[in-house]
C-alpha cells in the first residue's frame, strides 16, 4: 500500500479532529504548567494545516509536506506551532520528488517528522517535551516496517509507544520553558507537548 496524497489529508484531517477533541485538556494542561495556549494553538495549526493541504494542487509529497508546514508556522508562530511545523518541513524534505511513499518511505517520513522536531528544540527523550513521545512512535513506525509489518499494523504499534512516551514523561522533571520554572510540581501529571506527539501518532493510527 502506497502512503498518497490522499493519505496524508487524511492524517491531516484526523490530526486536526483530534487537537478539537483535546482542545480543553491541552488548553487545562497548559494553563497549569505552561502559558495556557496550547489548545488554541494546535487547533488554529492543524485547522489550517489541513486547508493548505487541501487546497493545494501540488502532487510532490515533499514538497506539499514542506509547504504545509510553512503555513502552519505562519498561523500559529508560537513555540509549538514552530516545533511541529519543523516536523513537517523536515519530513518534506526527506521525500521531495515523491507522489506517493512505499512503506519504508512513509517510515522515512516521520522518522524525519520527529527529527525535524528534535533538531528545532534541540531536546531528546527525557527532556520532558514532545519528543518523549514522537520519537519513541516514530522509531516504533519505522521498526515495525523493516520486520515487515504492514502501515496499519506499524501505526497502531507506533501509536502503542507514543501513548508510552506520553506516560513516561510524569515521572520526568522539566529542562524547558515553564516546566523548569514549576520544579518538581509538574511530577504525575504528563507533559502538554507529549500529548500532543501521541494524538499525532494516534491520527496516522485511525488513518492508514
Amino acid at each position: 500500500m502506497a502512503f498518497t496524497k490522499e493519505n496524508f489529508i487524511a492524517f491531516l484531517e484526523a490530526a486536526s479532529a483530534l487537537m478539537e477533541e483535546n482542545k480543553q485538556l491541552l488548553i487545562d494542561l497548559d494553563s497549569a504548567l505552561g502559558d495556557g495556549d496550547l489548545g488554541l494553538t494546535m487547533t488554529a495549526g492543524f485547522a489550517e494545516a489541513l486547508s493548505f493541504a487541501k487546497s493545494s494542487a501540488e502532487t510532490d509529497l515533499g514538497k506539499l509536506a514542506a509547504q504545509t508546514g510553512m503555513a502552519m508556522s505562519k498561523k500559529v508562530p508560537s513555540t509549538m506551532g514552530t516545533l511541529v511545523a519543523s516536523g513537517f518541513m523536515g519530513a518534506g524534505k526527506a521525500v521531495k520528488g515523491k507522489s506517493e511513499l512505499s512503506d519504508e518511505e512513509t517510515a522515512l517520513f516521520f522518522t524525519a517528522f520527529s527529527d525535524g522536531v528534535c533538531n528545532r528544540g534541540k531536546a531528546a527523550v527525557g527532556d520532558r517535551t514532545i519528543v518523549d513521545a514522537l520519537k519513541p512512535g516514530s522509531e516504533a513506525f519505522a521498526t515495525a516496517i523493516k520486520e515487515g509489518n504492514g502501515l496499519h499494523e506499524a501505526a497502531e504499534l507506533a501509536y502503542e509507544e507514543a501513548e508510552a512516551g506520553k506516560e513516561s514523561t510524569k515521572e520526568l522533571l522539566g529542562k524547558f520553558g515553564r516546566a523548569v520554572y514549576y520544579g518538581d510540581k509538574v511530577l504525575g501529571v504528563v507533559d502538554q507537548g507529549a500529548v500532543v506527539g501521541a494524538l499525532i501518532f494516534k491520527a496516522l493510527a485511525k488513518t492508514l
